[in-house]
């Protein structure tokens, strides 16, 4: 998967936007982040699941996800290794972030 293949899939989810966090592009529900690409560099992204989300995908496709170091992986900051990513597993897992942070009255608009 390419930064822009991550990108179009991120943004594919109701109300969603891009904007920018600490130099690098992140994707947004009401106002709140659920992924991020480009960190530490153009080769990775990030989602934020729960911690029984991360463990799940951390767990299934391990040369995919990885927690992301410190506390921020602790509360279920996963990183995404790109190159490795099949596009199904990744939008999985994007749809779980974007759900974690949506106001309930979207969520219906993905089921």
């Amino acid at each position: 998967m390419t930064p822009d293949q991550f990108r179009r899939l991120a943004l594919s989810f109701p109300e969603t936007s891009e904007s920018a966090h600490m130099a690098h592009p992140d994707f947004r529900v009401a106002g709140k982040i659920f992924a991020t690409l480009s960190y530490p560099d153009e080769s990775w992204a990030m989602v934020k699941l729960t911690t029984e989300q991360q463990e799940e995908l951390v767990r299934t496709e391990p040369h995919v996800f990885v927690p992301v170091k410190g506390g921020w992986g602790r509360q279920g900051a996963t990183s995404v290794r790109l190159r490795a990513a099949k596009k199904g597993i990744v939008q999985q897992a994007l749809a779980a972030a974007w759900s974690n942070r949506a106001p309930k009255q979207l969520l219906p608009l993905t089921r």
